[in-house]
């Protein structure tokens, strides 16, 4: 396994060296800090490969934190996952939409923290993504070149939108999507479609794909993902 570094920031000792101890467990070097002001400086200065962020800090809490590094060009690519106490969804949806790749919610199991931590790395080192590209997802292909998707070899017709939005959630697996997020990325940007019209699609189109239905999984209060 790589030494990728990555920055943990908390403004709870336990946390820090629980998060701290895992990652040093499983062959990743771990910088931690407890503040918001401390991990804009060593992020700026260090690039890490992945940043743990704590939402609730003093100061410049990790909402901020996060919509700073996504700003700056040098910080912009550094994944992000947050750490959040439960429940807290509007912090979890404001996150995902200022740029956050995944969030883990307090209290939390290390081994599922880790989990997501090389889920995330993944998707980072597998480079710039074809969108032409053939895409196999489990029993699903997706030909983007022809506007054609198979489920277990049998052609499935799917509108504009429905063939769009699986797209979207199937190129990046485990990635949690917010409904805003969704409308941007199948519409464009300030397209005048509701939360709720992307569950009605959402809905028409694991329908049309049958049993592999359930590979797109909801996000309580959040939105979409596909099952990794």
């Amino acid at each position: 396994m790589g030494r990728e570094n990555v920055l943990v920031v908390d403004d709870e000792e336990d946390i820090l060296r629980l998060v701290e101890y895992n990652l040093e467990k499983h062959g990743y070097t771990a910088t931690c800090v407890s503040s918001g002001e401390d991990a804009l400086r060593e992020a700026r200065l260090h690039t890490p490969d992945l940043l743990v962020l704590d939402l609730m800090l003093p100061g410049v809490d990790g909402l901020e934190v996060c919509r700073l590094l996504k700003r700056n060009p040098k910080t912009a690519q550094i994944p992000i996952v947050m750490l959040t106490a439960k429940g807290e969804e509007a912090d979890i949806v404001a996150g995902l939409e200022m740029g956050a790749d995944d969030y883990v919610t307090k209290p939390f199991s290390p081994r599922v923290l880790l989990a997501r931590l090389r889920a995330v790395l993944r998707r980072k080192t597998k480079g710039a993504f074809d969108e032409m590209a053939v895409l196999q997802a489990g029993d699903i292909a997706i030909d983007p070149g022809h506007h054609e998707a198979r489920v277990k070899g049998e052609p499935v017709t799917l509108t504009y939108t429905e063939f769009r939005l699986l797209h979207h959630l199937a190129r990046r697996p485990g990635w949690v999507f917010t409904r805003q997020q969704i409308i941007d990325a199948v519409r464009g940007e300030d397209y005048p479609v509701t939360d709720r019209a992307v569950d009605v699609q959402v809905a028409g189109l694991r329908k049309k794909l049958g049993d592999c239905g359930d590979y797109i999984e909801t996000v309580r209060g959040v939105g979409y993902r596909f099952k990794e």
